[in-house]
């Protein structure tokens, strides 16, 4: 697998693209096993005041987005989402939250990851797995 600094210049709108700077996500890790990213739950809150699940599911998808791209590029293909689920297991209504996705599968057309995000606590607040197809470039 390749670093995030090969996929430099691949995305037309950065890595982490304008939906995670709109919430704050910040890319703390990245590597072939493990990839962590933590996110605010301030600004990312629903009605209740509770962290939005949407916002967790962004989190997750972004992770595993990263984590096939760099697997895809090897291969020089890119990822795309195809299957995403979570599981809302508790709410945050303060602090940071962070994110880690690990694989399940690596192939050569599909690549999986399971992303749990937990609390300052260490507590578990959602489990996601996220697949993404691996497909050829389109050309420009």
């Amino acid at each position: 697998m390749v670093s995030v600094d090969d996929l430099d210049g691949t995305f037309p709108h950065g890595l982490m693209g304008r939906l995670n700077e709109k919430l704050g996500v910040e890319l703390v890790e990245a590597g072939a096993e493990r990839l962590v990213a933590t996110m605010p739950v301030e600004g990312n809150t629903q009605p209740y005041g509770l962290l939005h699940g949407g916002a967790s599911v962004t989190l997750a998808e972004s992770l595993g987005s990263i984590g096939s791209a760099m697997h895809a590029h090897q291969f020089g293909k890119i990822a795309v989402g195809v299957d995403i689920n979570a599981t809302h297991h508790r709410s945050a209504t303060a602090g940071t939250v962070t994110g880690v996705a690990t694989p399940v599968h690596l192939g050569r057309s599909s690549a999986c990851y399971e992303v749990v995000i937990s609390d300052e606590a260490g507590k578990r607040l959602c489990t996601a797995r996220i697949t993404c197809a691996l497909i050829e470039a389109p050309q420009r």
